[in-house]
């Protein structure tokens, strides 16, 4: 049975969905990291760059937005058949207005990607006010129904305007459908009248990401229980998932504590995932990349180490689709399977790869295994993945996982300290940490003196607590002035 588990109390909101007791999907969000896509504003063109074939805008944040020529509707609307040989130059100018929404969130050094092809979601249609075409939801299967309404989205389209229809459409009455593109018609005339009014680039109209994700994902699930935190939230949903058992909870203990939500959380940030065979895989996450290892663990087999390496491989499959989902792990993914020498067996894997990101709500494509038996895939980045929304760089290592060894930074003072030879100075002062004082001095004192020695000066030590091996040069000066200074710094 599907139960969707959702806490919306709290400044941060959240949900869950389970399939029989199994964490499927995980979806956090933070008022300081909340997604702007989807979020509509005015943006002014700040720079043209034909060579790209894409601009730069100004639409009220940080960091400009980038909008490629096929998102701009004067593009989109040309007949001419020549007009992928024509640059953006040909369709937009620097200084100009436009309408814009976020289409994937600025990240790192990028900013966010827009769109000027404008997109309002109704329960069953996704209106387009330049968007030209009409599209059915590819999770409708039925091909009568899908011809059917593109039938009818031809006719009540006008030339300009493109449809999406979703898969509840194939459900509803087409008089309510015709009712729903005339309010989305009237909304988007009401966002150009308010753009009209505004002065600068900014914010229109925001969308509520959270809310529709649980709309969509209550949209996806044939049966099951909803149960909520938050009434007002509740009674909105109701009308949404009727298929559905919608309950409120209303206890004292966090939803998500009840059902042992929070340590799925602390599991979806951890690098290592255990599979039920004692194999695991390690996760790498990076800006540009994910990196997955599969390793065979404590798992040896009952048969041949080749059939050991299949299941282990299919099984890894499964949980890297899962994971994807959980860890919401967008770009481009890089999974080192063990080693398949047989052709079969790893198009076995990539069946079972491609059947278990059936199930994703992200569009995901997969490239195939590499000569190094690396099987490529990409995932659309939308947001944040989970470990970027709940962890930030530590402060120690910045983000690397690692820092330099005592052994390291005691060679490092010790070169610092040649460039002091010959000054008139009698001795020299330094804070160091105890792990790298003890490096640098070597058993007896030995390496201490024979710098000493070299460099001409007296070393006096004071030492510090640091959470990572360091030092610091702190002063030049007398071996009697440097003695009543040496302390323990904190």
């Amino acid at each position: 049975m599907d139960r969707l588990v959702i806490n919306a109390l709290t400044r941060e909101k959240r949900f869950a969905l389970l399939k029989n007791d199994k964490l499927e999907r995980l979806y956090i969000e933070q008022p300081k990291h909340k997604s702007l896509v989807g979020d509509l504003f005015l943006g002014t063109v700040e720079k043209v760059i034909p060579g790209m074939n894409a601009a730069f805008v100004d639409f009220g944040e940080e960091k400009k937005g980038f909008l490629y020529r096929d998102k701009v509707p004067k593009y989109v609307l040309d007949e001419n058949k020549e007009k992928k040989q024509r640059n953006i130059s040909a369709f937009l100018h620097q200084g100009e207005k436009l309408l814009v929404q976020v289409e994937k969130d600025a990240a790192g050094t990028k900013g966010a990607r827009l769109s000027a092809i404008i997109e309002l979601s109704g329960k069953h249609i996704i209106y387009m006010p330049t968007g030209k075409y009409i599209a059915v939801s590819k999770k409708l299967a039925d091909p009568k129904a899908k011809k059917c309404l593109r039938e009818f989205g031809e006719q009540l389209k006008t030339g300009t305007e493109g449809l999406i229809f979703r898969t509840s459409s194939a459900h509803v009455q087409e008089d309510i459908l015709e009712r729903e593109l005339n309010d989305l018609r009237e909304q988007y005339q009401q966002l150009e009248k308010r753009a009209k009014n505004m002065r600068k680039p900014g914010l229109i109209e925001a969308y509520d990401a959270f809310y529709d994700e649980l709309i969509q994902t209550m949209d996806n699930m044939s049966a099951g229980e909803v149960i909520i935190d938050d009434l007002p939230l509740k009674k909105k949903l109701e009308q949404y998932g009727q298929h559905l058992d919608v309950s409120y909870y209303h206890d004292k203990e966090n939803i998500f504590s009840v059902y042992e939500l929070e340590k799925e959380i602390e599991r979806a940030m951890r690098k290592t995932v255990w599979l039920e065979n004692g194999a695991y895989l390690i996760f790498d996450e990076a800006e540009a990349l994910t990196i997955v290892d599969v390793n065979t663990g404590k798992y040896s087999g009952k048969t041949e180490l080749t059939e050991t390496v299949f299941k282990t491989n299919k099984l890894a499959a499964v949980e890297v689709a899962r994971q994807l989902r959980l860890r919401d792990i967008g770009g481009m993914v890089l999974i080192d399977f063990i080693d398949m020498k047989d052709v079969s067996d790893r198009e076995a894997v990539v069946k079972v790869m491609e059947t278990s990101l059936a199930e994703d709500g992200r569009r995901t494509r997969i490239i195939g295994f590499t000569e190094l038996g690396i099987l490529q895939l990409t995932r659309k980045k939308t947001k944040l993945s989970i470990s970027e929304a709940l962890t930030t760089s530590c402060p120690t290592c910045t983000g690397t996982g690692k820092v330099l060894s005592a052994e390291t930074v005691a060679f490092r003072l010790e070169r610092e300290l040649w460039e002091y030879r010959h000054v008139d100075e009698e001795a020299v002062f330094i804070a160091a940490t105890p792990d790298v004082i003890e490096v640098f001095s070597g058993n007896g004192n030995v390496h201490r003196s024979r710098i000493e020695e070299s460099v001409g000066l007296k070393i006096v030590w004071s030492e510090t607590s640091a959470s990572k091996p360091e030092y610091r040069i702190l002063q030049l000066g007398s071996t009697a002035e440097f003695a009543r200074k040496g302390r323990k710094e904190t």
